[in-house]
């Protein structure tokens, strides 16, 4: 999750919520503590500022909310035993606040708990100094609510994170869509070529070379030109096939690209979609690996481009993911149920699914999607595994 102040409603709610800290800050000090007018205002717009500050500078904001906290132990003397002392009401919540979004905002784990250790120290410090004040039972309090601050900022920022690489993922899925859409043009290319560009030079020369044998009584000068457009067709057609080479080397050679993810990756796929807070469940039966490259990556981003969909469109829905070996076929199915309340869809392109069907087509199985009569959503790809799929994929492969 970048930092920065939020945009859209979340500014206002933003907004709001340092305003109401503000105020309830000064109804808090002015009523339960003794301290001055003065040092009220001051050190509620401190705790505002602190605030303020978890969305654009997070360790600033913890570093300043805990500041407030030390000067306003020091400043206040509660107006009975029953008042929290040295965390006050305001302070804790306040303080808990910036923690989880400070935590949401970057922070990483152990970080996080540092800031943790140190709140609860603080508390240690400021009784040790001045028991009369306030008693250890106050600081139980705050030690539970900051480590319940400390745990949703780091399950904020782990879904950000995840949501963040399934967005990538999806990116760099369309831009191998893109590259093999290309790579098949050009082997289209190289097939236009070769049937008829170079169909036709073969019989030029085979006619240049043939034409003094079968017409009677050819001049030497005919004789010669028809031996220079022989030679003329010849040079032309072994460019032509160096141009074919050019064409069809970088779709003979898919393994150059780069290791590709395979079925032993669906694992932590389903892993990193869970973190980001979709209840995910893997199904996987007895499938030997390795398969074909092609039918792993395929059956990989058939999981892929489901779980991305299921968790733009129902992220709080219960999702199971299925990998089973069938005879000569995997078979792939996601789906999942239909979401406890309502989801605003992220926009998207629509073009997942189409290629999808485009990716499975290539080694010659089927995909079928769409909602389920309980209202969830089923995608679900049959893939061959057999000795024909090698072959079929070679086929597709070179265009």
């Amino acid at each position: 999750m970048p930092n920065g102040w939020p945009r859209g409603r979340w500014a206002w709610i933003a907004g709001l919520g340092v305003a109401a800290l503000l105020f309830l800050t000064i109804l808090d000090l002015g009523q339960h503590y003794e301290v001055q007018l003065g040092a009220v205002l001051a050190l509620a717009i401190a705790r505002g500022l602190a605030l303020s500050l978890s969305w654009l500078r997070p360790r600033t904001a913890v570093i300043v909310s805990l500041l407030v906290t030390a000067v306003t132990a020091a400043l206040t003397t509660p107006v009975s035993s029953s008042e929290p002392w040295p965390w006050g009401t305001t302070a804790a919540f306040g303080h808990a606040l910036v923690l989880a979004i400070a935590g949401a905002r970057g922070l990483g784990r152990r970080e996080q708990v540092g800031w943790w250790v140190a709140t609860e120290a603080l508390g240690v410090i400021a009784i040790q100094l001045s028991p009369d004040r306030g008693g250890w039972g106050g600081l139980m309090t705050m030690a539970v609510l900051s480590a319940v601050a400390v745990v949703v900022g780091d399950l904020l920022r782990s879904r950000s994170e995840t949501s963040r690489r399934l967005v990538e993922q999806e990116t760099i899925s369309k831009a191998e869509r893109a590259e093999r859409e290309r790579l098949q043009e050009r082997a289209r290319i190289a097939r236009e070529l070769h049937d008829v560009v170079a169909h036709h030079l073969s019989v030029v020369v085979v006619r240049a070379d043939s034409a003094p044998h079968r017409l009677p009584d050819v001049p030497d000068a005919v004789r010669e030109e028809f031996t220079g457009i022989a030679d003329e067709a010849r040079a032309s057609l072994t460019e032509m096939r160096r141009v074919l080479r050019l064409l069809r080397e970088p779709e003979e050679r898919p393994a150059e690209l780069g290791p590709q993810p395979g079925l032993k990756d669906v694992a932590a796929l389903v892993e990193s979609t869970r973190r980001a807070g979709a209840d995910v469940r893997l199904v996987s039966g007895d499938i030997p690996i390795p398969l074909d490259p092609a039918v792993e990556l395929t059956a990989y981003r058939v999981v892929q481009e489901a779980l991305s969909n299921a968790v733009r469109h129902a992220l709080h829905a219960t999702v199971e993911v299925a990998v089973r070996r069938t005879s000569a076929e995997l078979e792939v199915t996601v789906q999942n149920e239909k979401p406890p309340r309502p989801v605003v869809p992220a926009p998207g392109s629509g073009q997942g699914l189409r290629g999808m069907y485009e990716r499975v087509a290539l080694v010659d199985g089927t995909v079928s999607a769409g909602p389920t009569p309980e209202g969830g959503y089923l995608v679900q790809a049959v893939i061959p595994v057999g000795t024909e799929v090698v072959a079929s994929g070679d086929h597709g492969a070179g265009g």
